[in-house]
């Protein structure tokens, strides 16, 4: 293959046909769909198991790319939840007639082509196809290599489902894994109407520094989480566990407790006891070492620059202590990656002053940064969790695959 102008061709082609298609026959399509990720679960996770065989144990990317029974069966009732979903298209934003005699309305209408470049979690297959099906939209699949055989076993049953519905199959493609390719899908301004990157900050970056095609970032999650003085420790002690272990490898777990002075040696005494049968990694400063020293912490490690603002992905965190919240926001400031941000607090004023000017698409107050994810925001599946500000932010879902559309009606009126 020299270039991908027939994949690209294709895909602005099935526009026509996907966003025609009534709400009930999307959702016809996604139930089966569904059904079908069941019934090959055992194809699924044999391909899988290729990609798997390739990867290092110590690779935290090893657990994003894993797809079990147990995951399969999670995937197929996301996708079932997407279909139940309100159709985000048509919906009628404003209606007017103007002094002329126009009549004047805005609706909500599908992006058109979605191109998604994304690294070694092959799920992001069916999440991606399953909201751009139920939006209207095409969509672009460039996974990783990492994912190579899974995405093309979901996608053939992404598009089995398809024709057997009597549609054009190339609503849903995947994209070769060459890299030479990137650049052309970036910069296909004539074909795809949207880029959405989801991974590591340097795909994030190289997207946004090459792409022609207009972007939306997904980012990196840096996430802190602040215990302030008047914490219940406890609390805060389960927060910062759950933040940490129960999935270390993705985006809005957390990096860093930054911790106020004075309950440093309390908390940590909670969190070292908690933290240690995960066999967690903590990379403390200076004040916060000393106490975890004299606990005799074994996985314990003196903090350099570079392990604050650090995406760790994997059962490690570094701790900074500090001097009130002042002290707390110059540091979430200077390090975060604006995706999630926590408090722990029992002063409604502090929570409340956090939470407003922290700058982040999700904020938490007494919460685990965990849940920064569309099903738990009852939005469905997401694309991704977005940290810029145009278009979309937060949790990447349905109700953002759209744009708008004017609709204007006259009478011979000219101008």
């Amino acid at each position: 293959m020299e270039n991908i102008q027939d994949i690209l061709k294709a895909a602005s082609k099935a526009t026509t046909v996907i966003k025609n298609l009534s709400a009930e026959k999307k959702q016809a399509v996604l139930h089966d769909l569904a059904k079908d990720l069941i019934k090959h679960s055992d194809l699924i996770i044999a391909e899988n198991q290729k990609d798997l065989v390739k990867m290092d144990d110590a690779d935290p990317k090893k657990d994003r790319l894993l797809l079990s029974a147990d995951r399969i069966i999670g995937l197929a009732k996301s996708v079932n939840e997407v279909a139940v979903l309100e159709d985000p298209t048509g919906q009628l934003l404003s209606e007017k007639t103007l002094p002329n005699g126009l009549q004047v309305q805005k609706k909500t209408v599908a992006l058109g082509v979605v191109g998604v470049i994304y690294e070694s979690r092959p799920n992001v297959t069916i999440d991606v196809a399953a909201l751009c099906i139920r939006s209207g939209n095409v969509c672009l699949l460039r996974g990783g290599t990492d994912a190579y055989f899974t995405n093309i076993c979901l996608v053939d049953i992404i598009r089995n489902v398809l024709m057997a519905h009597q549609l054009n199959p190339d609503i849903v493609q995947l994209m070769p894994v060459d890299r030479k390719y990137v650049q052309e899908l970036l910069t296909a301004t004539k074909y795809v109407d949207i880029i959405i990157p989801r991974g590591s900050q340097q795909l994030i970056d190289f997207v946004r520094q090459n792409a022609k095609v207009p972007v939306i970032e997904t980012g990196a999650g840096v996430c802190h989480t602040y215990v302030e003085s008047t914490a219940n420790l406890e609390k805060a002690s389960k927060i910062i566990t759950n933040a940490k272990v129960s999935r270390p490898s993705v985006c809005n777990s957390l990096d860093t407790v930054v911790v106020d002075r004075s309950v440093t040696a309390d908390l940590l005494k909670l969190v070292a006891d908690d933290l240690l049968p995960h066999a967690v990694e903590i990379f403390a400063d200076d004040y916060a070492h000393q106490i975890l020293s004299d606990l005799k912490y074994p996985f314990l490690q003196r903090a350099e620059a570079e392990d604050f603002g650090r995406e760790f992905l994997s059962l490690k965190c570094s701790v900074k202590v500090v001097d009130g919240i002042e002290e707390a926001l110059a540091h979430i400031s200077e390090f975060s990656s604006k995706h999630s941000e926590a408090i722990v607090s029992e002063d409604p004023d502090l929570i409340h002053k956090f939470m407003n000017d922290v700058d982040a698409a999700a904020v938490y107050a007494n919460a685990s940064t965990r849940f920064t994810d569309g099903g738990e925001f009852g939005l469905g599946a997401e694309i991704g969790i977005s940290t810029q500000k145009l278009h979309a932010r937060g949790p990447f879902a349905l109700e953002k695959l759209v744009t708008e559309k004017w609709y204007v009606t006259g009478n011979g009126q000219v101008r």
